[in-house]
Formats: structure tokens, C-alpha cells, sequence
């Protein structure tokens, strides 16, 4: 009895690596939600947008800087670039550069 009970649970061990070994892995679960924020954050209008906006949406932009460039645009008009950004006291290449994918004009 012993000796079929050993060759019973060497059988169903087998048969269960082996349905493990087949089976698919498992795919990762997309939030949908958060797909879709990305894509409604994958663009800030520079002449368009708000200094709350700005602030929220662009790293290394506190709401100091994101008057500057307000007011940057109320003297100076729509900006012609995303690197005219540069001209906008304390905004540097580096910032620039981190936001770059996220601006529109």
C-alpha cells in the first residue's frame, strides 16, 4: 500500500510540474485609469496654460517660476518654441530639458 501511495504522489507531482511548465505566463495588469492619465499629462500647452498647471505638470517648476513664465508670455507674446522657455529668468537647460516631452506650444 505504502509503495502505491509513494508512486501515486510521484505521478501527480509530475503531472502538476509538467501542467505548471505549460502554462502561460502571467501578464501584468494594466491599470487603465493610469494609462490614460499618462496620456492627458503627455502635453502641457507653454501659451496656453495656467501657473497652477504649470506647477502641477512640470517637474522642477514651483509656483514662482510658473508666474515667471506667465508673465514671460503676458510681455512677450505666445512663445514662438519650447526653447524660448530658456528665456525665462530661472529656468535653466536642465529643466528644460527634463520637461521637454511633456511641452506644446
Amino acid at each position: 500500500m505504502r509503495k502505491w501511495l509513494s508512486a501515486l504522489s510521484l505521478a501527480t507531482l509530475t503531472s502538476l510540474s509538467f501542467s505548471l511548465l505549460a502554462a502561460e505566463p502571467a501578464k501584468p495588469a494594466v491599470d487603465k485609469p493610469v494609462v490614460e492619465q499618462a496620456a492627458k499629462v503627455a502635453s502641457v500647452n507653454l501659451n496656453t496654460a495656467d501657473a497652477e498647471t504649470l506647477q502641477r505638470e512640470l517637474s522642477g517648476i514651483g509656483l514662482v517660476k510658473a508666474k515667471a513664465i506667465v508673465a514671460y508670455r503676458e510681455a512677450h507674446g505666445p512663445f514662438a518654441s519650447v526653447d524660448e522657455l530658456l528665456e525665462v529668468k530661472g529656468i535653466g537647460a536642465a529643466t528644460l530639458d527634463k520637461n521637454r516631452s511633456k511641452l506644446s506650444l
